[in-house]
């Protein structure tokens, strides 16, 4: 884990996470904001994966937790990422498919035990930063990459989660921030930071939610788990209940990236999956 947080790949990821959480500070999801070509294509990719759920119905099984039919979607994708990566890159770049098709690969969940959980979200912000390292995304694609293409994927992985009743991976239970995802809450908190009336303790009020979760990330993210878990919000989501009494979007912010760092980034069961190459290399920090 020492050399993980040494290295290079660990420095790139974490400076790719706050570049994005500085880009849409104070922004709506609704926000105008430029949309490339390359942008384009990463939703239509996005969209076939979706499509792929709606060919792939759940299958009549007795456990009801893990539908095996996620395995024939998920066979579909391993066979396809190269193709699907190379419709992004240019045919210049085509040399780095291989290896940034395997970040697509390891962000969908795991197909063996039909779980995900921020591992697998971690390799899809790892897929962009490589995509940025090679130039296929750029500085000011930045507010794109998270509302149009993060946030479709969002809405993937949910479809996922839902129609194959998929498995936390290496969840918390009560005590983590969430069952799924971790990265909309921080860049989500961003985008209310100096908001002109919500605040953190309005994030558990239905009526604020429902008003103004199209503009906000983390507004989003906590109708889907009402819509998901039963009782009262403070016993199924404790820690989200804890940060509700937070005064302010900075500290939530601030205190959501150091969380990340230790929850996340820095716990074994999370990071023994993550995958080293030459784009996000093992080796330590080189100094420019």
């Amino acid at each position: 884990m020492g050399k993980w947080k040494r290295s290079q790949a660990y420095a790139d990821y974490i400076g790719f996470i706050l570049t994005l959480n500085e880009g849409v500070k104070g922004k709506k999801l609704t926000f105008e904001y430029k949309v490339s070509e390359a942008i384009e294509k990463l939703v239509t990719l996005l969209n076939t994966l979706d499509r792929w759920i709606d060919e792939t119905p759940p299958v009549d099984q007795p456990s009801r937790f893990g539908n095996k039919a996620y395995r024939t979607w998920y066979a579909k994708l391993d066979e396809e990422a190269e193709n699907l990566v190379a419709t992004v890159v240019p045919t210049h770049l085509a040399a780095a498919v291989p290896e940034v098709a395997v970040y697509l690969k390891e962000s969908v969940g795991n197909s063996t035990r039909i779980d995900y959980g921020t591992g697998h979200e971690a390799a899809f912000a790892a897929f962009l930063c490589c995509l940025c390292k090679i130039g296929v995304l750029r500085v000011d694609d930045q507010i794109a990459i998270v509302f149009k293409v993060f946030d479709r994927y969002l809405e993937v992985m949910r479809k996922l989660q839902k129609t194959y009743r998929m498995e936390p991976a290496g969840s918390q239970g009560v005590w983590g921030l969430d069952d799924f995802q971790f990265l909309p809450f921080i860049w989500g908190s961003s985008q209310l930071i100096d908001h002109p009336y919500l605040e953190p303790r309005h994030f558990v009020d239905e009526k604020a939610v429902n008003e103004n979760h199209k503009d906000y990330m983390f507004l989003e993210c906590i109708l889907f788990i009402t819509e998901m878990k039963t009782g009262p919000f403070a016993e199924h989501s404790n820690q989200l209940w804890n940060i509700s009494a937070v005064p302010s979007w900075s500290k939530v912010n601030q205190g959501l990236i150091r969380m990340y760092k230790a929850e996340c980034l820095e716990k074994f069961p999370v990071i023994q999956h993550f995958k080293f190459g030459s784009l996000l290399p093992i080796h330590p920090v080189t100094s420019c």
